[in-house]
């Protein structure tokens, strides 16, 4: 049985009202959600570098980038699953220093233990590629990308903790600057190591790989620095004792994580299923659909950053036992989520053709058929913008009442059971086609959405709210 908390130090820290619980929730978020945004050019460097290459080492960056894009998502997920904790501590005993600490380094050493493992996978991806009916010419590329930017898994994940904690600890914006840098970092690597400029060799793939270990270590230096010589972040000494194990937080982060990790592998091939579902319509309908997440995704980072926010201040609320502060940081995330989804809803419907122009020539013959169907996609994702920033939003306020195990049951249900089976029949057996697939997308987070809102809505009868705090 859990033990109940112990009141706050301080009592009277948490907001006055929801204004101030806005406010304090914005503070944290804009940085977050901005750092998502850039995170996100990022990742596109590589991809407009590399398609000036030949159409075999494309495709291969594609496909290797998928596959470690994947398990990248899923290991932050399950070693950032110290956020929710290190919050509730802030919240029982603002100056918890050695708790911070402790969680800190657990969730170091769980993402370097659970990344070695799937190096040791992806090390092996020309087999994976060729066991899925790939172009052996396009896995054997995929496999000498994959060799050299494994290099940065376990950096990347160590650097994504490092993020996490700076920014629970009241420190977002460094996620920011330190992502814009990565981004001017990537770029000017991509821009000498793929071509061959500014004197160095042209090395095509293998150097977009090169570039983006340099940018990944890069990041893990400035984060490193930053967690040592903030004013506010290094008197938690969070390096301190880094070889001491505390088992039992390390479990207690891997219990909590796991069920992260698999509910953004469910959702993410959600979406990987409906592109392989696309293929089967045609290769037209794999680019609108490609544009047409590609913009959804883009949107998607604002409710994400949000979210995040949400496991925060809702995790200090949780461990401060203060209901109503609870509720007021819910209430707080999902008004910020939805309205800005709403925004974004409002653009995607109302100015489609501007959107899809910055992917595709309107004009052009080879496009006629390709930006319609775009077109069309985007209407459907204008509808569901509410619904998408709705369930990530709840799912991280969920996330701050410790709560993760059912929350990725719901995502398993919703998503393949409800969205996926609902892609193939509107869009194979009923003959809607790629209409139908982006209709079964919009029932999965209609589904995942309105279950993680009734659970979040019930949640002191389901028992969510710390032990020993009032009802």
């Amino acid at each position: 049985m859990t033990a109940p908390l112990p009141q706050p130090a301080s009592p009277g820290r948490a907001p006055a009202s929801f204004a101030d619980e806005l406010r304090a929730l914005a503070t944290l978020a804009g940085p977050l959600a901005g750092a998502n945004l850039v995170q996100m050019a990022v990742f596109a460097v590589d991809v407009i570098f590399v398609a000036r290459l030949d159409p075999v080492d494309f495709a291969a960056a594609t496909l290797g980038v998928f596959l470690y894009s994947v398990v990248l998502w899923a290991l932050l997920g399950l070693a950032t699953a110290c956020a929710p904790i290190i919050a509730a501590e802030l919240g029982r005993r603002a100056h918890a220093v050695r708790e911070v600490r402790r969680s800190f380094r657990m969730a170091l050493w769980l993402s370097v233990l659970a990344a070695l493992p799937f190096v040791l996978l992806l090390a092996n991806g020309e087999a994976i590629l060729l066991l899925a009916g790939q172009d052996p010419r396009v896995a054997a590329r995929a496999d000498a990308f994959l060799d050299i930017l494994l290099v940065a898994l376990v950096p990347s994940v160590a650097a994504g903790v490092m993020r996490t904690v700076a920014a629970t600890l009241g420190r977002p914006a460094w996620a920011l600057a330190v992502t814009i840098m990565a981004l001017m970092i990537g770029i000017a690597a991509n821009w000498a190591l793929v071509f061959g400029n500014a004197g160095f060799p042209a090395l095509g793939l293998e150097g977009s790989a090169i570039a983006s270990v340099v940018t990944t270590f890069a990041m893990l230096a400035a984060f490193s620095a930053i967690l040592l010589l903030d004013p506010r972040l290094r008197r938690f000494r969070l390096f301190g004792r880094w070889w001491r194990p505390e088992w039992s937080r390390l479990g207690e982060i891997f219990r909590l994580g796991l069920p992260i990790a698999l509910a953004f592998t469910l959702e993410g091939s959600l979406f990987g299923g409906a592109a392989i579902l696309m293929g089967l319509i045609g290769v037209t309908a794999v680019a609108a659909h490609a544009v047409a997440l590609n913009i959804a995704a883009i949107a998607f980072q604002i409710p994400l950053g949000i979210a995040q926010a949400a496991t925060v201040r809702v995790g200090m609320a949780y461990g401060a036992r203060d209901p109503a502060w609870i509720a007021r940081a819910g209430r707080a995330a999902i008004t910020a989520g939805t309205g800005c989804m709403m925004v974004t809803a409002l653009a995607i419907w109302f100015a489609p053709g501007v959107l899809v122009s910055a992917y595709l020539d309107l004009d052009a013959p080879a496009n006629a058929q390709t930006v319609p169907l775009a077109i069309t996609y985007l209407a459907i994702a204008a509808m569901f913008q509410l619904l998408d920033g709705a369930q990530v939003v709840l799912a991280g306020a969920l996330r701050g009442l410790q709560d993760t195990r059912v929350p990725m049951l719901i995502a398993g249900f919703g998503y393949w059971g409800v969205g996926f089976a609902t892609a193939v029949v509107l869009g194979f057996g009923l003959k809607m086609e790629g209409v139908g697939i982006w209709l079964g997308l919009a029932a999965g987070l209609l589904a995942v959405s309105a279950l993680l809102l009734r659970r979040w809505m019930r949640r002191a009868q389901l028992g969510l709210l710390p032990a020993g705090a009032p009802l």
